[in-house]
C-alpha cells in the first residue's frame, strides 16, 4: 500500500505491556505515558487502573494535551486479581463483575472511550453454563456502563489451553457469546490479537472471517509457542525480532489485509479504528527498541501489502 497507513487506523501501543510495572497500577506512570505521548506515530494509548490520584490527573493532562485516543484494560485486574466472570460460585462471580465496575468508572475518569476485558478460566465441565453466566456478567458491566457514558466493552479472545486456557477461547465461541450479549448490549464487540491466533490454533482467515461482524478491536503482536523451553514461551508477547517467534513482516501483513477485506479498515471510514501493539520487554531488554522494532514491522507490512 502506497497511501499511509495513517489513513486506514489510528496506531495505538499498550502501555501496561510496553511497560510491565504498569500493570500493578504503581510506579512512575505518567511518566511512561509521556513517552508515548509525545511520539506522534501513535494516534492511541491503551492504560490499565493507575492507583495514586496524582499520577491519574497527570497522565490524563498528559493524554489529553497530546489528543491522544484512550482505552483502558481490564485484563490486569483480571489476570493479576485472579477474577473470574464465568465462575460457579455466585460470590466469586459477584465479586469479579463488583471490581470490573470499579474499573470501568477509572475508565471514564481517564476518558477512554473503549474498556478491554477477558473471559474466567475454560472450566473441565459445564461449558454451556460457563458461557451463560459470562454473558450475564458482561450485560451487567455493559448496563453500568451505559449508565455512565458511551464507554465500548470489547471482549479480548484468548487461548483456551496453551497459557491463560481462558474460556473465551475459540473466536467462533466468542461470536457465540456475542451474539447473546448484543441482545441487551448492541455495542459490545470482540477484540482480536493477532499473537494469540497461533496459540488458538487459527488461521488469520479463519479468525477474521468468523469474527467480521463482531470484532471492535485490533490488536498486534506476536508469541512464541514451539519451544515449551523458551523463557519467552506462551502469551508473553515478545518483540516482533524474537527469533522462535510466531510473527513478523508476513503474518502482520496478513493480519492487515484481512482487516481490510473484513471492512475493519477502511480509507473513507468516518473514524479510523484502532490497532494496537503488544509487546513487551523480556529479560535484559527495554522498551525504546522493542517499541521501535514494532513500529519497522508495521511499515513494512503496510508497504508491502
Amino acid at each position: 500500500m502506497k497511501s499511509s497507513l495513517h489513513d486506514y487506523m489510528k496506531v495505538g501501543l499498550i502501555h501496561f505491556m510496553a511497560y510491565p510495572f504498569a500493570a500493578s497500577g504503581d510506579g512512575d506512570i505518567a511518566r511512561t505515558i509521556e513517552e508515548i505521548a509525545v511520539d506522534d506515530f501513535f494516534d492511541a494509548i491503551e492504560i490499565t487502573r493507575i492507583n495514586d490520584v496524582e499520577q491519574r490527573k497527570i497522565a490524563k493532562s498528559i493524554i489529553d494535551t497530546a489528543g491522544m485516543t484512550v482505552g483502558f484494560g481490564a485484563q490486569p485486574y483480571i489476570l493479576k486479581g485472579k477474577l473470574n466472570l464465568n465462575s460457579t460460585d455466585e460470590q466469586e462471580r459477584a465479586k469479579a463483575v463488583e471490581v470490573l465496575k470499579e474499573a470501568v468508572d477509572q475508565a471514564y475518569e481517564m476518558g477512554a472511550r473503549k474498556f478491554g476485558f477477558l473471559s474466567g478460566p475454560k472450566p473441565a465441565t459445564g461449558q454451556d453454563e460457563a458461557l451463560a453466566l459470562l454473558a450475564d456478567s458482561i450485560t451487567q458491566i455493559g448496563r453500568y456502563a451505559a449508565s455512565k457514558g458511551d464507554l465500548t466493552l470489547s471482549l479480548e479472545t484468548f487461548d483456551d489451553s496453551t497459557d491463560k486456557c481462558a474460556l473465551i477461547g475459540t473466536n467462533r465461541l466468542a461470536v457465540e457469546l456475542s451474539r447473546e450479549v448484543r441482545k441487551t448490549i448492541p455495542d459490545f464487540g470482540l477484540m482480536v490479537d493477532l499473537s494469540h491466533l497461533p496459540m488458538q490454533g487459527e488461521t488469520i482467515h479463519e479468525a477474521l472471517s468468523v469474527t467480521e461482524e463482531h470484532i471492535n478491536h485490533a490488536h498486534i503482536g506476536s508469541c512464541v509457542i514451539r519451544d515449551p523451553s523458551d523463557p519467552a514461551y506462551g502469551d508473553l508477547h515478545p518483540a516482533f525480532s524474537h527469533p522462535k517467534g510466531e510473527c513478523g513482516v508476513p503474518e502482520v501483513r496478513e493480519f492487515l489485509r484481512g482487516l481490510l477485506e473484513i471492512g475493519y479498515l477502511s480509507e473513507d471510514a468516518p473514524e479510523r479504528p484502532v490497532v494496537s501493539f503488544e509487546v513487551q520487554p523480556l529479560g535484559g531488554q527495554t522498551t525504546g527498541p522493542v517499541v521501535a522494532n514494532a513500529k519497522r514491522v508495521l511499515r513494512e507490512a503496510w508497504r508491502t501489502l
